[in-house]
């Protein structure tokens, strides 16, 4: 019986290193980050004092449709914007 026992903890041991190993290669192989940050000028300033889903409140008056800087049709919910859209550090980078 102890000799079973050890069969199944070593059958464990490789399934788990197996799994362990294939999700770090899926995590290392997944593509950069590409979506655009928002910036840091005067524009949007003001915003990086504030929470996320404040700030976000903010969004659409420039960015719906009928804003300044429309959003294309093809966008994702605009309704999380600081999800995707992460806040550069205040020195640019």
């Amino acid at each position: 019986m102890p000799n079973m026992q050890k069969k199944k903890i070593l059958i464990y041991n490789i399934l788990f290193v197996i799994i362990g190993g294939g999700l770090l290669l899926f995590l290392l192989r997944a593509p950069a980050e590409s979506t655009a940050r928002m910036p840091y000028d005067d524009n949007h300033a003001r915003f990086y004092d504030m929470g996320k889903k404040e700030a976000e409140k903010f969004c659409e008056s420039c960015h719906s449709p009928e804003g300044e800087m429309a959003l294309p049709a093809e966008h994702p919910p605009k309704y999380r914007c600081l999800f995707c859209h992460k806040k550069v550090e205040k020195n640019g980078s």
